[in-house]
């Protein structure tokens, strides 16, 4: 386990807030309404300790100091997060009204952006209060907002792909047949624990023909002598994210499970070689899809090829037909091309990729080779 990055800073915060601000006004906004979730924590560094009906409301606006409304009795953790000190706060108590507090810090007809994870009874209050402002979700509005990262933020999800890669190497000499799908993902949870990260956001293990669902819950199958199996796994380590896929088998592969993997493998490898500054992200998914349809079997992917990912293991830009949205060093992405055959097996290869001046970098540096195992 390496040691834990420096923190972000009061300055970081304070620039990303004013460039939200500032990308705001661009998309022709009059600012951005952030409630509880990832983008407040990316904005402000500030994440309620419980998410609750009480109103807390981040405000930004080109021509403001940016000010977070709070309830008062959460005031004194939200002084303490790491980035407030950047802003105003300002709160409001039990019996008072949340959306007249937060409509002194608005414009009464204006158009604002709002998080994906505003809650409707916070939105519905706004209106009720506002009547005439409107509202477009920040994925619709700013999709790129937080989709290009420092160097950084960089640095925290090559520290969460290596965690997951030493989780990954650590499983290979556990033992496979015999054991239900879910002992395996126990032990994925538990290694990925072990190797630094504080959340575990999902544990896939597809073997045998449940390996042919992308997103399989891993459940009571016991795992069997010539099971494919696909690993899909990560989370969450000083606050960024992890998410890498292999598929390995148990025991001697068949031909055509050779033969499937290395399509998935080239995909994977086509794809990636694809990135560079300027390319569509569209391309990418073009790159493995020609791929794996050239080889006869592109009714078998199901699925883009790949998602941002940042404070979240999904979010903007996405590798999938019709976004145009051209690459830019310090985008950082999944390329995870597969194949799943109904009823027989899946395969899937999944790192993590930055965006750099002149092409890409892998954040996951295991063997994309199937591995076999017992």
């Amino acid at each position: 386990m390496t040691d834990a990055p420096p923190p972000f800073t009061e300055r970081d915060y304070a620039e990303r807030m004013a460039r939200a601000a500032h990308d705001a006004a661009e998309a022709g906004l009059a600012g951005l309404l952030v409630t509880p979730g990832p983008d407040m924590v990316w904005l402000c560094g500030y994440q309620p300790t419980a998410i609750t009906e009480r109103l807390t409301l981040l405000v930004l606006t080109p021509e403001a100091e940016p000010r977070l409304l709070v309830p008062a009795l959460e005031r004194p953790d939200a002084e303490a997060a790491s980035g407030t000190s950047a802003l105003r706060m300002t709160d409001w108590r039990d019996g008072q009204d949340p959306y007249a507090a937060a409509a002194g810090l608005l414009r009464p007809s204006a158009r604002y952006g709002v998080s994906d994870s505003a809650w409707a009874l916070h939105l519905l209050g706004l209106q009720e209060t506002l009547p005439m402002t409107s509202y477009r979700a920040l994925t619709t509005a700013l999709p790129m907002l937080r989709a290009v990262k420092d160097e950084h933020e960089v640095a925290r999800l090559a520290a969460a792909g290596a965690a997951a890669d030493a989780t990954y190497r650590e499983l290979l000499s556990l033992r496979f047949a015999g054991r239900r799908e879910t002992d395996v993902a126990a032990d994925l949870a538990r290694l990925l624990r072990e190797h630094g990260h504080e959340q575990v956001d999902f544990t896939v293990v597809g073997s045998g023909p449940n390996g042919a669902n992308p997103h399989h819950e891993a459940g009571d199958r016991v795992i069997e002598d010539g099971d494919m199996v696909v690993l899909d796994f990560g989370g969450l380590l000083d606050g960024y994210g992890s998410d890498t896929t292999r598929t390995v088998h148990v025991g001697e592969p068949t031909g055509e499970e050779r033969r499937v993997h290395g399509i998935v493998e080239e995909a994977q490898q086509a794809a990636f070689e694809a990135v560079r500054p300027g390319v569509a992200c569209q391309v990418i998914d073009r790159v493995a899809r020609a791929v794996i349809e050239k080889a006869g079997y592109g009714e078998y992917f199901i699925h883009r090829t790949g998602h941002g990912i940042g404070v979240t293991t999904h979010e903007p830009p996405y590798m999938v037909e019709g976004e145009e949205q051209p690459l830019v060093p310090g985008m950082c992405f999944s390329i995870e091309p597969g194949i799943y055959l109904p009823g027989r097996f899946g395969v899937r290869i999944e790192d993590i990729v930055t965006c750099t001046e002149d092409g890409g970098r892998r954040l996951n540096d295991t063997d994309h080779a199937m591995a076999l195992v017992n």
